[in-house]
């Protein structure tokens, strides 16, 4: 989707600037602003060129963690502009800079004003969202101070404190005041005979709570040259996809800590919505990347634990030995506004932490870790047989969250758990594929309980467990007619039966048997599922499927990843082959960059991939998904 906006990612710090270099204060799906810890730390920032609008003859355009413009005063073709101004943005350590040099087209001297209209309106991200919500903020101050060179802009919330300081060199020759709040800095310039004259700017983020910098910190995705990722010769979109997807996971990265509090960076969900610390989204990711960069995995084992529930919190979901769903840090979590602080609003997360931590363990061969997080992965099994409804009811279940999330698996939209003629699950729900991800993590919680922690018993108990999870799950679940598994159950143990996606992350986790798992994955290459770039999130020709439904029609990559890498472990080594080709020729279409999601349309409807309108982009499981495909195609 074309949004005009230019976006810059580094270190848990993003910039949305518009065609300009400008941030104009927009807010919903593509908000404009310099953001950290959920806040947004500068809202205007909009420059003009003797009182004039710059016209743009290169809009900003991103070149890794740069960004670049070109821009004219107005101008007629009679009378061309004296100067250009060339832009340069990067978003480092927190801190957005900015290199305006204005060049001189002439023989003779310009004399020009440049200007700078600057504001800080410290929103939460919820705010900005296209919801219709409104939050009370009571209590709060916001000042403009001036400083030596520049302005800094502060808020303060009782005890919340956040600041933004604007600094500039040369400083400004007047910081002007407009009536809105907003401060004009103003500089009076001297451009030479075809020479240039420059100005540097610093905007430094200063969010309530925020870290000291971690400079000890390992880079979890170092990106990688092409001779470094083991990608066949027959796959060159493949190795592109896989730079670009490194790339963007070494800019999202976030800070977090390990259980003694140790400095860590985990991989972040995705820009705008969700730079931050998800346990599904993290583990994932990190299981996406693990054979060729295990950093991640064990950086986000580290940090789940550190944030593993250990006692009852009901506004939040936390019960004992719970892997956290998302952790937030703005005013509004702060103040218990919204919930997401620390949320414990995910049935999938526990499970895939001990997918993460015992798929570790083997792919480095090394047990130190799965040995240090013993007393967590055990805390994690207990949740899942108690809290998590295992034990007492068979399997893992979850009920809508007023206030919170309506759905706590992948699919977590309002009515993205729904049969076939579009009725919404209701009651207490138990969704197919955290039943998958629970009986691997039984099963790789078991291997690791036998060969690292030296206890026989428990490996034994937990492997029976699995195995009668399997059973049930193959009774339960399976709908005769269509030869498929139900998307879930519902609260009076219906079987939901709208043909979904999820099938595929049923084949990643092995719950299926050989015979079944082989006919869902032929199923999901059919023209109903595949549209050709990816797999549909629902099965087109159902009450249910819509297009551009987020989680009813949509085509998530790495759902696709997920299946082509069930796809290889079933040995349909074609089909894995077939889905793998279509998910990298939509990557191609984004420069190699694979989006959050994308429209259920087919390619025969559409020559290329119609935009969802509220992606994420980059998003940390997308950009991992080339890795995953690259793991598929070499076991397929």
């Amino acid at each position: 989707m074309t949004t005009g906006q230019c976006l810059l990612v580094n270190d848990g710090t993003f910039l949305a600037v518009g065609p300009s270099g400008d941030i104009t204060g927009e807010r919903g799906a593509h908000p404009h602003g310099l953001f950290a810890r959920d806040a947004r730390h500068l809202s205007r920032w909009q420059l003009t060129v003797d009182g004039s609008t710059p016209t743009v003859l290169m809009s900003a355009e991103s070149s890794g963690a740069t960004a670049t413009t070109v821009l004219t005063p107005p101008a007629s073709r009679a009378e061309a502009p004296a100067i250009t101004v060339f832009r340069e943005q990067r978003v480092v350590d927190g801190t957005l800079v900015e290199r305006i040099r204005l060049s001189s087209n002439r023989a003779v001297a310009c004399h020009t004003l440049l200007a700078l209209t600057v504001d800080a309106d410290f929103a939460d991200q919820f705010e900005l969202r296209s919801d219709h919500r409104w939050y009370e903020k009571p209590h709060t101050v916001r000042t403009r101070a001036a400083l030596p060179d520049g302005v800094e802009f502060g808020y303060r919330r009782r005890e919340w404190h956040s600041r933004t300081a604007i600094r500039a060199q040369p400083a400004p020759d007047a910081v002007e005041e407009t009536g809105s709040g907003a401060r004009r800095l103003c500089w009076r310039l001297d451009v030479p005979p075809h020479g240039s004259a420059e100005l540097t700017l610093r905007v430094e983020a200063h969010p309530h709570g925020a870290p000291e910098p971690v400079t000890e910190a390992a880079d979890i995705f170092p990106p990688a040259a092409r001779e470094e990722l083991p990608v066949p010769d027959a796959w060159p979109g493949l190795a592109q996809a896989c730079e670009q997807g490194l790339e963007d996971l070494a800019a999202l990265r976030v800070a977090a800590t390990g259980p003694d509090g140790e400095p860590r960076r985990v991989p972040g969900a995705g820009v705008p919505w969700f730079l931050t610390l998800l346990g599904r989204h993290a583990a994932i990711t990190s299981l996406f990347a693990l054979p060729g960069r295990p950093e991640p995995a064990a950086a986000t084992l580290l940090a789940l634990a550190a944030a593993q529930a250990t006692g009852e919190d009901a506004d939040r979901l936390a019960q004992p030995g719970k892997i956290v769903h998302e952790l937030r840090h703005g005013e509004l979590a702060h103040f218990g506004q919204v919930p997401y602080g620390q949320y414990y609003g995910s049935v999938d997360s526990t499970p895939l932490f001990l997918m993460l931590l015992g798929a570790h363990a083997e792919a480095t061969g090394d047990d130190k870790l799965a040995q240090r997080l013993e007393r967590h992965a055990r805390a994690a099994v207990d949740w899942m047989f108690h809290s998590g409804g295992l034990g007492d009811h068979g399997y893992l279940r979850y009920q809508a969250d007023e206030g919170g999330l309506a759905n706590q698996s992948w699919k977590d939209s309002p009515g993205a758990i729904c049969f076939a003629d579009g009725t919404a699950a209701k009651g207490v729900i138990t969704a197919a594929a955290p039943q998958g991800y629970a009986y691997d993590g039984l099963r790789r919680t078991a291997h690791l309980a036998r060969a690292s922690w030296g206890d026989a018993r428990y490996a034994d108990r937990l492997d029976a467990a699995a195995e009668e999870l399997r059973a049930r799950f193959l009774a339960d679940f399976w709908l005769p007619d269509q030869d498929f598994p139900a998307l879930a159950l519902d609260g009076a143990g219906r079987r939901a039966d709208a043909l979904a996606s999820d099938a595929g992350h049923l084949l990643w986790t092995g719950i299926l048997d050989e015979e079944r798992g082989r006919a869902v994955g032929r199923r999901l290459l059919s023209p109903a599922f595949f549209t050709g770039w990816g797999l549909r999130t629902l099965a087109a020709g159902q009450e249910a499927y819509h297009p551009l439904s987020y989680h009813r029609g949509s085509v998530w990559p790495h759902d696709g990843a997920i299946a082509a890498l069930g796809l290889a472990r079933y040995g349909l080594a074609q089909e894995a082959r077939t889905l793998t080709r279509g998910l990298l020729d939509m990557a191609a279409r984004y420069g190699y960059r694979m989006p959050e999601v994308i429209a259920g349309y087919a390619r025969t409807e559409h020559p290329d991939p119609v935009p969802y309108p509220h992606a994420c982009s980059p998003q940390g499981w997308s950009a991992a998904s080339p890795l995953a495909l690259l793991t598929a195609i070499t076991l397929a």
